[in-house]
């Protein structure tokens, strides 16, 4: 699916967030640089939109750009992202604590075990590391029937006319309904081997942002 779409990927992402998609990736790649990492993994960097932004930021430190899908990854170089790899979130190939911070967007909602896939993304992450998950969520109050509505009814039938691909985002959908937020997410975090987790939501709630440290 991913790669089906991975050509039109980042226009529909722009259009149908109305563009604050690069207000939210700006706000975590703001975060990452706080912690001035040596070393980060950007595991399910799609199109590496946020690879890019922490090159950006901190361009003396190797940003790892991690995806199982080649064709996202291929997008990613020829966009500029300097280091990528295919890798399964799920069971990653990296030595235990190789890395400084650990940023997953929009791509732990879309892998099959959130679980295992927390573990991993903690046995590589040193002591101490960082990690940060951005992700979609539901906005809560007057907001969430709007919104629900756009999710269901609107973005999949503006999403076929972009991508010509209607079913991938009938998924996006089922996806977000389905996926843990807030307060629930922080305890899925803190179950896998983290510490100090902390919710920042955005845009009303419709995207959130989840830091927390290695034990």
């Amino acid at each position: 699916m991913f790669g089906r779409i991975a050509q039109r990927y980042d226009l529909a992402n722009h259009l149908l967030s109305g563009g604050a998609d690069f207000l939210w990736r700006r706000r975590v790649a703001k975060i990452v640089e706080a912690w001035r990492p040596l070393r980060v993994l950007d595991l399910a960097t799609g199109s590496g939109d946020l690879a890019l932004a922490l090159q950006r930021l901190l361009p003396e430190t190797e940003i790892v750009a991690a995806d199982f899908s080649p064709e996202m990854l291929a997008v990613a170089q020829r966009k500029g992202v300097r280091e990528t790899i295919l890798a399964d979130a799920l069971s990653l190939h990296f030595p235990d604590e190789s890395f400084d911070c650990v940023t997953v967007a929009f791509g732990l909602r879309n892998m099959a075990g959130w679980s295992r896939a927390l573990r991993e993304m903690n046995r590589v992450l040193r002591s101490g590391g960082h990690l940060l998950v951005l992700d979609f969520s539901l906005p809560v109050g007057a907001l969430r029937p709007a919104y629900r509505f756009y999710l269901h009814r609107c973005l999949p039938v503006l999403a076929s006319l972009v991508t010509g691909q209607k079913a991938a985002y009938d998924y996006l959908a089922g996806s977000i309904e389905e996926f843990q937020s807030g307060p629930a997410m922080i305890r899925l975090i803190e179950e896998n081997g983290f510490v100090a987790a902390a919710a920042e939501p955005l845009t009303g709630g419709i995207a959130t942002i989840y830091t927390a440290r290695k034990a």
